[in-house]
């Protein structure tokens, strides 16, 4: 009986409470426009640039904002008090649980050991699910020493894309923003070849499939097929490279241009012009890539589209249209007659031309940037 006479206690409180907030409540609202006008007397004295229309106008809405706030304000003080007033009841409660009358230290004693007993659980789970990656994780560590092997200095300016050689010898070549495309002794870290031929950022590099022929993309929207000729002695693996193609529509010298620089590819021998130059495209060539075979060649532009060319001929076989936005990449299957191109519309298409009476493509969806 007497938990029952102290909930209609609380209740009875909870009423008077909530009656002596409605009739501040009215009185608010009924001094509101006595406020309203103590503020236009107020702004009257002042002087002031604006209309008196204006004015009454600015003096409305803020009346509005600030009556607005005054009610979110009592709001929030009708909420706190009912949270405290079922706060109390729920202490009420916790006195009698199954029973027994527990202290307010017993019932924060049971609820922090029921704490500690769920914590230790997630903790046992979590560290039981765990043990194995992080065991593997600490041999792999424990075995693995990473350090630096070989810098390759030469490129005066950032580097775009990186390629390996698929032909003896395996040479590595770099395509930079400074206009250039090197290539590497693996070993020696040595500038083999420089290939100059390009008047924008060289974008891209990738080696033909069997032969010593470069592919590289540029900022001056074309693509260049060029070729090198490089031989790296059996004992120590240095340099040759006095042996450069002799075709007529390569132009080689000895030396470079002086850069004043001091750098590794100042030494190397310079390739000038190309073999092939494949101009179609508006924009930016971003990159290249060679079909199986080594016969046709694709180009991705920041014009938002790709093309497929005979690398004999120079001739523009497809034009691939379809991306929204400027392409980001493209690359080719090392088997099959497929390529593959990125955008920044936030897809990238599967061209298929292994049939060559007409070719498909496939628009993958998923990306949202």
């Amino acid at each position: 009986m007497p938990i029952e006479s102290g909930s209609c206690a609380s209740a009875r409180q909870a009423k008077q409470k909530r009656k002596s907030h409605s009739l501040s409540i009215r009185r608010t609202n009924s001094s509101e426009q006595e406020r309203a006008g103590l503020q236009r007397d107020m702004l009257e004295g002042q002087d002031s640039k604006l209309p008196s229309s204006v004015r009454n106008t600015l003096l409305e809405l803020f009346g509005q904002i600030e009556r607005e706030f005054e009610n979110l304000y009592i709001e929030n003080l009708e909420l706190r008090r009912e949270i405290d007033t079922l706060n109390e009841r729920l202490a009420g409660e916790g006195q009698t649980v199954d029973g027994a009358e527990l202290s307010k230290g017993q019932l924060k004693t049971k609820a922090s050991h029921s704490t500690s007993q769920l914590s230790q659980k997630l903790k046992t789970t979590y560290k039981a699910s765990t043990s194995k990656i992080v065991s593997s994780f600490k041999t792999t560590t424990s075995r693995a020493i990473c350090q630096l092997v070989k810098e390759y200095v030469g490129h005066r300016d950032g580097i775009w894309d990186v390629s390996v050689a698929k032909t003896q010898p395996v040479v590595l070549g770099t395509a930079s923003a400074d206009h250039t495309a090197l290539l590497w002794s693996i070993e020696t870290g040595k500038c083999l070849v420089k290939y100059v031929g390009h008047v924008g950022s060289v974008n891209s590099i990738k080696f033909h499939p069997t032969e010593q022929v470069a592919l590289t993309a540029s900022g001056d929207q074309t693509a260049h097929i060029w070729r090198y000729m490089v031989q790296l002695p059996a004992p120590q693996p240095t340099a040759d490279c006095n042996q450069i193609s002799g075709e007529d529509e390569v132009e080689i010298s000895d030396k470079d241009e002086p850069d004043g620089d001091g750098d590794g590819s100042s030494d190397c021998p310079t390739v000038r012009g190309p073999l092939t130059s494949l101009k179609s495209h508006q924009g930016v060539v971003i990159a290249a890539d060679w079909l199986v075979g080594g016969k046709q060649a694709v180009t991705a532009s920041w014009d938002r589209t790709a093309n497929l060319y005979d690398v004999e001929t120079s001739e523009l076989v497809h034009s691939l249209t379809g991306h929204d936005q400027e392409l980001t990449h493209c690359c080719t299957h090392p088997t099959q007659r497929l390529v593959v191109t990125s955008s920044r519309d936030t897809t990238f298409r599967l061209w298929d031309f292994r049939d060559p009476s007409i070719h498909s493509v496939n628009v993958f969806q998923g990306h949202t940037e």
